[in-house]
């Protein structure tokens, strides 16, 4: 399958990435956009070079829901307790544990966790990047 402009133009505008990555991503999986995700990750997501730093600084932010039936208790890190003190990140993390709370999450502990998921999201970020 031709990988073409548009295909290009809607996966960059799906994910922010550069044009030049989602395209190789594109021609890698010929043009298969259920396949594409795991070359664009193994391409763009895993290598950030960030990734190996510690994130021991940050906050923890609670939301309960009006009528007391729903609560989200959260923990957001970052790097530098510069960033932790900002009220951008302040309200980042409030507005996550919001998120949190309206997605309806599946699971609450690691434990609940049944191993076929578990299994999955491993084979997903296996995937290991090759430049």
């Amino acid at each position: 399958m031709a990988i073409t402009a548009e295909m290009v133009k809607n996966l960059r505008e799906k994910t922010g990435a550069g044009m030049m990555d989602c395209k190789a991503a594109l021609a890698e999986t010929g043009g298969d956009m259920e396949k594409h995700w795991i070359s664009f990750a193994r391409r763009v997501l895993l290598p950030l070079p960030k990734a190996s730093r510690t994130a021991s600084d940050g906050c923890v932010s609670s939301y309960i829901h009006a009528g007391g039936k729903i609560g989200v208790l959260i923990e957001v890190n970052c790097e530098t307790d510069f960033v932790a003190r900002t009220d951008d990140f302040q309200n980042l993390v409030k507005d996550l544990a919001m998120h949190v709370a309206a997605s309806n999450p599946l699971f609450v502990k690691r434990e609940d966790v049944p191993a076929a998921v578990v299994e999955r999201e491993k084979a997903f970020t296996s995937i290991k990047y090759a430049p």
